[in-house]
């Protein structure tokens, strides 16, 4: 039997206990920074497959290691562990016991997957050659965000390569996408509070209206896109709040927007913060109002290393075949995988989890999003079959 017969069949073996894990995990859902019981759900579960030196990099964030008989490469698995403040409003017997917080993007799947692989590949110790990390991430949704802080906590530490699956609804159960190059936007965001006057709505000409100017600013962002830069850039920018004004005849003397801006270039994304400026200024100083301005980096682009994605593209083929793989466009959604990735080469795997014939079909972040559990054992494998083949040893 071959190796890569082998792991399918322990695969397969699996498949209803990383199912079990990962009704679980959407049942008790915790939001980012908060995952305790998740944490520790996991590292005593991989206290329990032994040859692992398991430790807890962060408050609620988990690492283990598996050291095989002959050195060799080190590479990192990675999976996200926290949930969204959402509402569920699925019917399914897991649903969240947790009210207003939910695994609306398929993070309970990620955990559950990554258990399962190490569990796999603690039985295969004796054939691995260098050390396999598991890296079981907190706080993915969340700005600062938990990759930055194990990263500093040393994670990374000798790690030649990283890898990371995100569980995929738009994506059909059975097939696996992999973007050439960005997968995921950079994502920052801005706080804008414009500073007017205010008055009698009878008498708008004695007042400096935020409201009307706030309008006009919202507008005009969006020659960024169009009339600032070359349109065939990758650019979003997109308010998102506009907040002002306690009743109907008073003109408000503050307004407050924020909103989002994703790109992809490095050297644009540092242009935006100027140019919202820019703009700001002109509106305001135009109609005799100031304003405050606080624009937040947040998450890197996702950028998949040439060599590493190839080393999983071939995994997938030779594993799946070919009809499996899809190459993707990059996405306008912000993950912190970036802050590994950022550090050593990676690579970023989206493993279909959407079904219509079974009514999997909502989009993440939505109330009744839920996966194909059959993307789970496919998940598990990709992880296994992946390590093989990056530290050398599958051909």
């Amino acid at each position: 039997m071959s190796q890569i017969q082998m792991i399918h069949e322990l695969t397969a073996e699996m498949r209803e206990k990383v199912i079990e894990w990962r009704r679980y995990f959407h049942k008790y859902p915790e939001l980012s920074f908060q995952e305790e019981k998740t944490a520790q759900f996991v590292y005593e579960t991989l206290q329990t497959f032994g040859n692992l030196e398991i430790s807890r990099p962060t408050k609620t964030s988990v690492m283990a290691r598996l050291v095989g008989q002959e050195t060799g490469k080190v590479i990192a698995l990675r999976a996200d562990m926290d949930a969204l403040p959402i509402e569920e409003e699925n019917t399914f017997d897991y649903v969240s016991q947790n009210k207003g917080v939910m695994h609306a993007c398929g993070h309970d799947g990620h955990t559950a997957m990554l258990l399962g692989a190490a569990k796999l590949l603690t039985k295969l110790k004796a054939h691995i050659q260098g050390e396999i990390r598991f890296l079981f991430q907190h706080a993915e949704e969340l700005f600062p965000g938990g990759a930055q802080e194990m990263v500093k906590a040393g994670v990374l530490d000798g790690v030649d390569q990283v890898i990371g699956i995100h569980l995929c609804s738009p994506i059909e159960v059975g097939k696996i996408g992999i973007c050439h190059g960005p997968a995921t936007s950079g994502s920052d965001t801005f706080d804008l509070k414009i500073l007017g006057k205010g008055g009698h709505s009878s008498e708008p000409h004695a007042a400096v209206d935020p409201i009307a100017i706030g309008a006009q600013v919202i507008n005009n962002l969006q020659h960024i896109v169009s009339r600032n830069l070359d349109p065939l850039e990758k650019l979003v920018v997109s308010v998102t709040k506009f907040h002002s004004g306690t009743a109907h005849n008073v003109i408000p003397d503050t307004a407050i927007l924020s909103g989002s801006v994703r790109s992809f270039h490095p050297d644009i994304r540092q242009q935006i913060p100027g140019l919202i400026e820019r703009i700001v200024k002109g509106v305001t100083e135009a109609h005799h109002a100031s304003f405050e301005l606080d624009y937040h980096f947040g998450y890197s682009s996702v950028v998949n290393n040439d060599r590493v994605r190839e080393i999983v593209e071939e995994t997938i083929i030779d594993v799946w075949g070919e009809d499996t793989l899809r190459t993707l466009p990059a996405l306008m959604s912000g993950e912190d995988f970036s802050a590994f990735s950022d550090q050593v080469p990676g690579c970023f795997i989206f493993v279909g989890a959407g079904n219509k014939e079974k009514g999997i079909i909502y989009p993440h972040h939505h109330p009744r999003f839920t996966i194909d559990e059959d993307a789970l054992e496919i998940g598990v494998e990709l992880f296994v079959q992946s390590s093989f083949k990056l530290l050398g040893q599958l051909d």
